[in-house]
């Protein structure tokens, strides 16, 4: 009898250990989630070609401040977002969905758009990655930057609903830093784009 109580204890300790471990692991993976490292999908042709639709990407949602889940507050920012930057955020006319755009001027900046040319300051901004459908005829500005905003647009200059239409963006409504693509899907010819996978976000 002692010998088979002996041996449901250690059957008994361990599955508590496994659960414990399980159980640790699933807090931390939530941790991360929440605080540090998130998914995220492309559903539009808006940041052609740096990102496609069907992309997935991670975001860092550490660098600027990753809001604590159930209450009001975020942790401390590693960093201001600056120019340059591929940032998701929640979309000011419904925080339900989350948007992704290149952040172009920061507070205080002035931004003006002539054609196909971004100016910043007044000075013209050299962008390698930018795409136009219908020659850049929408002019812009200038406009100055307000404080606690950023000002975004997407590198698909002729398809894309950015601060050009909406305004500039709340800071507090920033959710991460986008960092590389995970997986690429081509939706329309049903296959995966195996030379997007791992492809660093700049």
């Amino acid at each position: 009898m002692g010998k088979k109580k002996g041996l449901h204890v250690k059957r008994k300790s361990s599955f508590r250990m496994w659960a414990e471990v399980i159980i640790e692991a699933v807090v931390l993976a939530l941790l991360v989630r929440a605080l540090v490292i998130q998914s995220y999908h492309i559903p539009s042709e808006s940041m052609e070609d740096t990102l496609l639709k069907g992309d997935f990407l991670f975001a860092n949602k550490f660098v600027y401040g990753a809001k604590i889940p159930f209450i009001d507050a975020r942790l401390p920012k590693v960093r201001d977002p600056k120019p340059g930057d591929v940032v998701i955020f929640k979309f000011p006319r419904d925080p339900k969905q989350n948007y992704i755009k290149r952040c172009v001027a920061v507070e205080g900046q002035t931004v003006e758009v002539k054609g196909k040319k971004l100016f910043v300051d007044g000075v013209e901004k050299k962008e390698n990655y930018t795409k136009y459908i219908y020659g850049g005829r929408m002019n812009f500005g200038p406009y100055r930057v307000p404080r606690g905003y950023i000002f975004v647009m997407g590198d698909n200059r002729d398809n894309s609903y950015d601060s050009r239409y909406w305004g500039p963006l709340d800071k507090r409504l920033l959710r991460g830093e986008a960092m590389f693509i995970y997986f690429s899907i081509d939706w329309r010819r049903h296959r995966i784009r195996f030379n997007r996978i791992g492809k660093i976000i700049h």
